[in-house]
């Protein structure tokens, strides 16, 4: 017996009990069951009469590791985690709001009550908020500390959603299957509470180990998820991209977690650059587009959709590591513009014409904040010359070598000083 199956056991043994014995307010519903989970189930057994179910495996249903692979590899999640699945499979449609367990609706109505209170005091700051606004500017103190009481009483408004909901396990369970609607302050809520736990710490260590982190910019804490897609793949940071991979423009998921829009600037840059003559290295700015709106429920960015007129400054050039040299860091960041107003792209354009100038330049000199980051890596592979001779590069051909260091006198091997 499958581990799932041996959890899910007795779970299945108290609700098939309880479904013999008859509740009461089930029995009118016990063909009905809650809307994700009953029509899946329905479909399902509808279905299980043409085609047996290893054939069509349902997501919200399967419990078999061969058959989740199987999902997968068509690109189809399974809904929930699979000890879920497994109960659902054999048991009867009962609603999960009223699961025969009277500890769980007993905690239910707790969460209720409580629910009730915050719906209240929401209903309270509502009206505050409408009576403030009604108030002329004069007499609220001026534009300035209208609209600040006003910012504040917004975001005290949207914490009180996220209490009233936090603990609602139906919220939860929605969150869980991918379902949550972003534009509601709770599934924002959950959503950066769980980047923060794992993936916004990666984030943060990959671009402090490897120094991006003071090499390109001072400072950035990052505050909204950004992923990375050469094609469909996910780049993880950090990663090694393949030179003819890299050199078409990639798209960017750039997930807000606050309520509005913002407009951002995208920037990447290769702070890998051999120079040399100095010994050194230098910059290269990849892609720097202008006025992205982003906002909670509008997160996909494709680089080479944005408009070459009001947006991009400078567009795509291939990552390229010539042979010898260590790999190359290519670093994304999202800078948000102030006040959310629109740049002046012909003015920025005419400025910003050297790709080697330093991000920090044109941080301090638009006025940005670095509110996301990203970073991937390229080094000298098999098509990096094919696409270092398509994209135009003069020294293709020439390979860097670590100069020879000529050792000190009293560490040479039997020396002509000491004969």
């Amino acid at each position: 017996m499958a581990h799932c199956e041996r959890a899910a056991k007795p779970l299945l043994q108290c609700l098939q009990k309880s479904y013999t014995k008859g509740l009461p307010g089930l029995q009118v519903q016990a063909t009905r069951a809650f809307q994700t989970t009953a029509i899946a189930r329905e479909e399902a057994q509808t279905e299980t009469k043409s085609q047996p179910f290893h054939k069509s495996p349902d997501p919200a249903l399967v419990s078999s590791p061969r058959l989740e692979r199987r999902l997968l590899r068509q690109g189809i999640s399974p809904i929930g985690s699979r000890r879920r699945r497994a109960a659902l499979e054999t048991s009867p449609n009962i609603p999960f709001e009223q699961l025969p367990y009277q500890c769980f609706q007993e905690a239910r109505n707790i969460l209720q009550a409580d629910r009730e209170e915050k719906l209240k005091d929401i209903v309270t700051i509502r009206e505050k908020i409408a009576r403030l606004e009604a108030v002329p500017t004069e007499q609220a103190g001026g534009l300035q500390v209208k609209n600040s009481k006003l910012v504040a009483m917004n975001l005290h408004l949207d914490h009180l959603k996220v209490l009233a909901d936090v603990n609602d396990p139906l919220v939860k369970k929605k969150f869980e299957d991918g379902q949550g609607d972003m534009s509601k302050p709770i599934y924002r809520y959950l959503a950066d509470k769980k980047w923060r736990e794992y993936r916004r710490k990666i984030l943060v260590q990959r671009i402090t180990q490897m120094k991006v982190i003071p090499d390109v910019l001072p400072h950035c804490d990052p505050v909204v998820d950004t992923k990375l897609y050469f094609g469909r793949t996910a780049t993880q940071p950090g990663e090694f991209v393949n030179s003819r991979v890299s050199a078409t423009t990639p798209k960017l998921d750039v997930q807000l977690f606050e309520r509005g829009e913002k407009l951002v600037t995208i920037a990447v840059v290769d702070s890998d650059i051999p120079n040399v003559e100095k010994d050194g290295f230098d910059y290269r700015t990849h892609y720097l587009a202008v006025n992205v709106p982003i906002s909670a429920t509008s997160t996909k960015v494709d680089l080479s959709k944005l408009s070459s007129e009001s947006q991009v400054v400078l567009p795509w050039m291939a990552p390229t590591a010539q042979k010898g040299s260590p790999y190359h860091r290519l670093s994304v960041f999202i800078m948000e513009q102030k006040d959310a107003k629109p740049l002046n792209v012909a003015d920025i354009k005419a400025k910003e014409t050297d790709r080697s100038k330093t991000l920090r330049t044109l941080q301090a000199r638009y006025h940005l904040k670095a509110i996301g980051a990203h970073l991937f890596r390229t080094q000298w592979d098999e098509t990096m010359e094919e696409v270092m001779r398509e994209n135009g590069y003069s020294d293709v051909d020439m390979e860097l070598r670590r100069k020879r260091v000529e050792p000190l006198p009293y560490k040479r091997r039997n020396p002509s000083t000491f004969r």
